[in-house]
C-alpha cells in the first residue's frame, strides 16, 4: 500500500529507461489498484508488464463490495497478479483454499498467477518448513490442468527472513526452491517442474541478488521494499551488468 497514482506513474517512468535493455528477464511491476490503468497505459510498448497485487476469488460480477476481479485487472492492463502473498495470509487470514480459488480465477481471466508460498519463523524453527510449503502448494494449486500450469509462477517467501533480522542465505533459498521443484514434479510432471519459474522473495536487494541468481533453481525475484525506488529496482534487474 504505497504511492498515489501520480507517484506510481513517476516511479514507473523513471524505471522505464533504466531497464529498457533488460532482455535477459521479464520485468513486472505491481502498482496499487487505483494506479494500474494509468501506469499500464504509460508503459504501453515498453518491456515492463503490470501486475495486480491481489484479486478476488469470484469469477462473475456480483455483490462483492470492495473486491476487484481478475477480469477487471486484465481490462485495466494487467497481465499478471500476485496471489497468496505472505501479508495477505498473515493479516487477512487467507487460506490455501482461498488462494486456489483466486489462482483459478486469474487463469480463467487470462492472467499469469504469481502464487506465493513460505513458512514463518516459528514453523522453520520447529522443523516444519517443508511440510508447510508442500501443504501450501497442494492446497493452492490442486486441480490445475497441464495448460493451467503454463500460467503459474511460484514465489517462495521465507516469512522468517522478512523484517526479523534474520536473512536466508543463497544456499538456504536454493534448498527450498529445489524442494518446491521436486514437489511439483511429484504432483504434476517432470516437464512441468522443469519449466516452472520459481522466484525468491525474502528481502531481495541490489547487493544480494547476484548471489541468489547463481543458484540453479532460483529463476528470478519477487521484490518488496527495494522496488519502491526505480534505481534500486533497476539495480536488481540489471544485476548481471
Amino acid at each position: 500500500m504505497y504511492k498515489t497514482v501520480s507517484e506510481s506513474v513517476e516511479t514507473a517512468l523513471a524505471l522505464k529507461p533504466l531497464v529498457a535493455n533488460a532482455n535477459h528477464c521479464e520485468v513486472v511491476i505491481a502498482p496499487v489498484f487505483t494506479a494500474i490503468k494509468t501506469v499500464a497505459d504509460r508503459l504501453e510498448g515498453s518491456n515492463i508488464a503490470v501486475a495486480g497485487q491481489d484479486c478476488a476469488p469470484e469469477i462473475e460480477q456480483g455483490a462483492f463490495t470492495g473486491e476487484v476481479s481478475a477480469e477487471m485487472l486484465k481490462d485495466a492492463g494487467a497481465s499478471y497478479v500476485i496471489i497468496g502473498h505472505s501479508e495477505r495470509r498473515q493479516y487477512y487470514f487467507e487460506s490455501d483454499l482461498f488462494v486456489r480459488r483466486k489462482t483459478q480465477a486469474a487463469i480463467l481471466a487470462g492472467l499469469t498467477a504469481i502464487v506465493c508460498v513460505g513458512e514463518t519463523i516459528a514453523e522453520r524453527d520447529q522443523g516444519n518448513a517443508e511440510r508447510v510449503v508442500s501443504g501450501q502448494l497442494e492446497g493452492g494449486l490442486s486441480g490445475l490442468t497441464a495448460s493451467d500450469l503454463d500460467r503459474i509462477i511460484v514465489a517462495y517467501e521465507p516469512v522468517w527472513a522478512i523484517g526479523t533480522g534474520r536473512t536466508a542465505t543463497p544456499d538456504e533459498a536454493q534448498e527450498m526452491h529445489a524442494f518446491i521443484r521436486r514437489v511439483f514434479a511429484q504432483r504434476h510432471s517432470e516437464s512441468a517442474a522443469e519449466s516452472l519459474r520459481i522466484l525468491y522473495g525474502g528481502s531481495v536487494k541490489p547487493d544480494n541478488i547476484a548471489g541468489l541468481m547463481t543458484k540453479a533453481d532460483i529463476d528470478g525475484a519477487l521484490v518488496g521494499g527495494a522496488s519502491l525506488k526505480a534505481e534500486s529496482f533497476a539495480g536488481i534487474v540489471n544485476y548481471n551488468r
